[in-house]
């Protein structure tokens, strides 16, 4: 008598493990890119053309008989580019922008902490006026902001020339603040720029403080750290990406200024010792009316732009890939 073998079943226990799906047949989620394909169209259709002309025009030799229409425009190539490298004044006012984007940068941020810092510390009723006077600094128009502020500096019916005056022992006169020196031009324009961009920055600081644990703050706090301990340690890890995002939007934002420059030159002095980059490339460019060299100039702005805004992106790329 043959006796079969019944072939046993194996135990769910020792059943072999399921293998994972290859890499390439899992399904793809499209959601995140069809969510950014509205802002992408945006960015390529809102800059796409005006870069791209940018590009081509930096090429060209571009002047008034081109902008009337009684020569088309001729390519010249590199000239363009040549023309501003051997300029010693585009290179002066190229160094003083980017100083003055530095420093104003800086202080911007510096000052939005401290004063988002504030409202954290601040009873509830100060807080809401400390932010609505913020509110309404940031939302005032350029034009009617920079009439407000020069004159404040105006040398003979001044606010500033008139307090400084009823100090004891100092007799000042009708000091000119825009038109002395370069230096003392560009510390007001400086002031006046903080104060339009410190609302964004404190109100993106406060809003970062809020994530802050109080708890953690109140432990601290009874373990003996003090005031810079604590913010060192507990509360700029939180606000360090927010700080990092801001600092780049401002180099940007003053990297460009323009308007402020403008008015303020318009009351004072109009020499090239006074520009930045966005007023003499607009002297250069439009007033000047060499829209191929104008046109060089905005490209280099905008390598500078990239530049600046690298080291953001590259610690971004380091952060999602770990």
């Amino acid at each position: 008598m043959t006796s079969t073998a019944v072939p046993t079943q194996a135990s769910p226990k020792h059943a072999p493990p399921k293998q994972a799906p290859p890499t390439g047949a899992r399904r793809r989620n499209w959601a995140p890119y069809a969510l950014i394909t509205g802002a992408v169209l945006v960015l390529v259709l809102g800059m796409g053309y005006p870069v791209g002309w940018q590009i081509v025009t930096s090429f060209q030799k571009y002047g008034a008989l081109q902008q009337l229409g009684g020569k088309a425009p001729d390519f010249v190539w590199f000239d363009n580019y040549i023309a501003i490298a051997q300029n010693p004044t585009f290179w002066q006012v190229t160094f003083r922008s980017v100083l003055f984007c530095l420093v104003t940068a800086f202080v911007t941020v510096v000052v939005g902490v401290l004063m988002a810092l504030l409202m954290t510390k601040v009873p509830a009723a100060f807080r809401f006026t400390l932010q609505i006077a913020l509110l309404l600094a940031w939302a005032m128009p350029v034009i009617a902001a920079m009439t407000v502020w020069i004159w404040l500096f105006d040398r003979r019916k001044g606010v500033v020339n008139y307090l400084i005056n009823l100090l004891p022992g100092v007799d000042i006169g009708n000091f000119n603040w825009i038109g002395t020196t370069p230096l003392l031009f560009f510390i007001v324009a400086a002031i006046i720029i903080t104060w339009m961009s410190v609302p964004f920055v404190a109100f993106s600081a406060y809003a970062g403080l809020t994530q802050v644990s109080g708890e953690v703050l109140e432990a601290a706090q009874l373990d003996g750290a003090g005031a810079f301990q604590r913010f060192q340690h507990i509360m700029y890890p939180v606000l360090k990406p927010v700080i990092a995002i801001v600092l780049l939007l401002n180099l940007i934002w003053d990297l460009r200024v323009f308007a402020q420059i403008t008015l303020l030159q318009d009351a004072g002095p109009k020499s090239t010792d006074y520009d930045l980059l966005g007023t003499y490339i607009y002297k250069t460019g439009v007033a000047g009316m060499d829209f191929g060299g104008g046109a060089a100039m905005s490209i280099f702005v905008l390598a500078i732009t990239i530049a600046l805004s690298w080291f953001y992106v590259r610690s971004l790329i380091k952060e999602e890939t770990q």
